[in-house]
């Protein structure tokens, strides 16, 4: 499983499962691939934030092989 709480591990084009700001509570995965990289830092405690082609914006829980 790659770690998506370092940014290398992040590349424009990935398919990825993020978690939104208001489904922090329940869990809920979003599916899409990645247009954005939104955290500047190496790596973050709860997952790298991004924005998808959609338009959404989340932090990586999973990367999609």
């Amino acid at each position: 499983m790659i770690d998506g709480r370092k940014r290398k591990n992040i590349k424009i084009g990935l398919f990825v499962e993020i978690v939104q700001k208001p489904h922090q509570r329940s869990g809920e995965l979003t599916e899409g691939e990645v247009a954005k990289i939104l955290t500047k830092s190496v790596q973050h405690p709860h997952g790298i934030k991004v924005q998808l082609k959609s338009g959404l914006v989340g932090r990586v829980k999973n990367v999609l092989e």
